[in-house]
This record gives C-alpha cells, structure tokens and sequence, in this order.
C-alpha cells in the first residue's frame, strides 16, 4: 500500500473519532451500566489524544511524501517563481535604461 492511501486511511481514522462521537458512546455506556463517569472521561480524554497524534502523524507523512515527491519530478515553490520573476523584472528595466 503507499504512503498516500496509509496516510489516507489513517486520517480517516483520527477524524472519525471526534469528542462529540466519543461523548455519545460513553453516555450510552454510562446508561447501560457499562462505564462510570470516570472511566467515560478518562476514555473521551484517551480518544481525543490518540486522534491528535493520529493527525499529526499523517500531516508529516504527508508533508514528508510531498517533498520526496518535489525532490524527484523537480517541482519549484511559487516563491521561487516569484523570486525570478522579480529578477527578471528587475533586469528587464535596467536593460531598458540602458537603450
């Protein structure tokens, strides 16, 4: 599998618990009998790190595919563009002044 659909699918994951899902789960739970306040707290506060680091993770696998990728097509930052552009901008008028 590449790092893209790994990057991908873990995402999901990670945004797929959000604290309101968890809150609802766990308050089922409580009702059922099946938790206590506590262990509902303790679970929702574990959830939502979890899917923080799981975020984070991604966002660097990503970032980190995306320079690979820049690294081997040759892709320029828009800030390189604009760089030269500029250059040759500033080129242009002194040639221009020069006639």
């Amino acid at each position: 599998m590449s790092i893209f659909k790994e990057a991908f699918y873990l995402g999901l994951g990670a945004m797929s618990l959000t604290r309101e899902r968890a809150e609802k789960i766990y308050e089922e739970m409580i009702a059922k009998g099946e938790a206590s306040k506590e262990d509902a707290k303790q679970f929702i506060d574990d959830a939502i790190k979890k899917g923080e680091e799981e975020r984070n993770e991604m966002r660097n696998m990503v970032r980190d595919e995306i320079n690979d990728m820049r690294k081997d097509f040759s892709f320029v930052r828009k800030s390189e563009v604009e760089t030269l552009e500029a250059r040759i901008k500033e080129l242009e008028e002194k040639l221009a002044q020069q006639s």
